[in-house]
């Protein structure tokens, strides 16, 4: 008994001795810690094909493991971004994503929760690549209004990193973004955005009326296609570019979740959320129709993102996907991290990464 009374002495002294050092033990392995985290590259031995991250899963309200809508599409050494939500690109950051080879934002729409991120996202971008060009950002036409307002919002703390780190780091040259604006496509029809190396980008038209333009984003390279649906209600020009393609990312807004909440609010006196909860119910597909769009179109895998309502409570998923499971099973509800590749000139659909904590 004296002797286990004397060993817990013992570690209770080398605890209390551990923990009196703790700043010198973490001042001794930060530099270690530091130069690991800069090191790393999330992107770094990809093989050649497409790779997509979900850098932001979510709506325009708040998700522990949702943010903004903003997803990565890497083809080689290129990076394109399909939007630029909230946090999109710290979630980037903290994954040590190379944010500075950021070659274009690609724009679905003017929504805000779409677009709140590009300013940070530029400026991120900006001083990560030592980029002597401004952000390009493509969008439907009216992007110019976007980009123009954004970089008279960011001008002056441009003026004072220039200052600052001078152009070694950020030259003045490279600060903010330059607009790259396309017709609206008609229905049946794709525009190019994009084009090299084999890599070809297209926009569609999407249904998101009330609002207007509204596309969404068709990825090609070496056999292999992502089709992003930006935010829409059930698309029939969805469903006849997202023919055979290996990834389907399509938004999905739940109705018989959004109805409750709608009638919670009206029951509690909130008129304007039960409001906009009604209203949003005609523009956004479910994740049921999102399903038999896959399904109908022949595509590879479903991937779920710009999930409405945040699923925050525990079996909330399974409510959210009520009906799914009869109509396509290859699907994925997306968080943020979510990440698939797809090799060159194959089949594979890789699920790389689950996403979320």
């Amino acid at each position: 008994m004296k002797k286990l009374l004397t060993i817990l002495v013992i570690i209770c002294v080398l605890g209390a001795l551990v923990y009196s050092q703790r700043g010198n033990l973490v001042a001794r392995i930060m530099p270690r810690a530091v130069e690991t985290a800069m090191s790393q590259d999330p992107t770094a031995g990809l093989p050649d094909g497409m790779h997509l991250l979900l850098c932001g899963a979510g709506g325009p309200l708040p998700d522990p493991q949702r943010s903004g809508p903003c997803i990565a599409v890497q083809v080689g050494e290129r990076v394109f971004i399909v939007d630029a939500g909230t946090n999109g690109v710290r979630n980037l950051m903290a994954i040590r994503y190379p944010v500075g080879r950021i070659e274009g934002v690609l724009l679905t729409h003017f929504h805000s929760d779409h677009i709140d991120g590009l300013g940070e996202m530029a400026t991120m971008r900006w001083v990560n690549g030592n980029h002597s060009k401004p952000l390009p950002v493509i969008g439907p036409e009216g992007v110019e209004k976007i980009v123009a307002g954004f970089n008279v919002a960011y001008s002056q703390d441009a003026v004072y990193r220039n200052a600052h780190h001078g152009d070694a780091v950020a030259p003045l040259s490279g600060q903010g973004m330059g607009a790259h604006p396309f017709a609206l496509p008609p229905a049946g029809e794709l525009t190019q955005v994009y084009e090299r190396d084999g890599l070809q980008i297209h926009a569609l038209a999407v249904d998101h009326a009330p609002v207007s333009p509204a596309v969404g984003y068709l990825f090609t390279y070496k056999e292999r296609s992502i089709l992003i649906s930006g935010d829409t209600a059930k698309s029939a020009n969805i469903e006849t570019f997202a023919r055979g393609v290996d990834l389907l990312v399509h938004e999905a807004l739940a109705p018989n979740i959004v109805t409750v909440m709608s009638e919670v609010a009206d029951r509690l006196g909130n008129a304007s959320v039960a409001k906009v909860t009604m209203d949003i119910l005609d523009y956004h597909a479910s994740p049921v129709e999102a399903a038999q769009t896959a399904r109908d179109a022949d595509v590879g895998h479903l991937l779920y993102y710009h999930i409405v309502p945040p699923l925050v409570v525990p079996g909330l998923e399974a409510v959210w996907l009520e009906g799914v499971d009869e109509v396509f099973t290859d699907y994925t509800v997306g968080r943020d991290g979510t990440a698939f590749s797809l090799p060159a000139n194959s089949d594979e659909i890789i699920l790389t990464s689950k996403g979320g904590t």
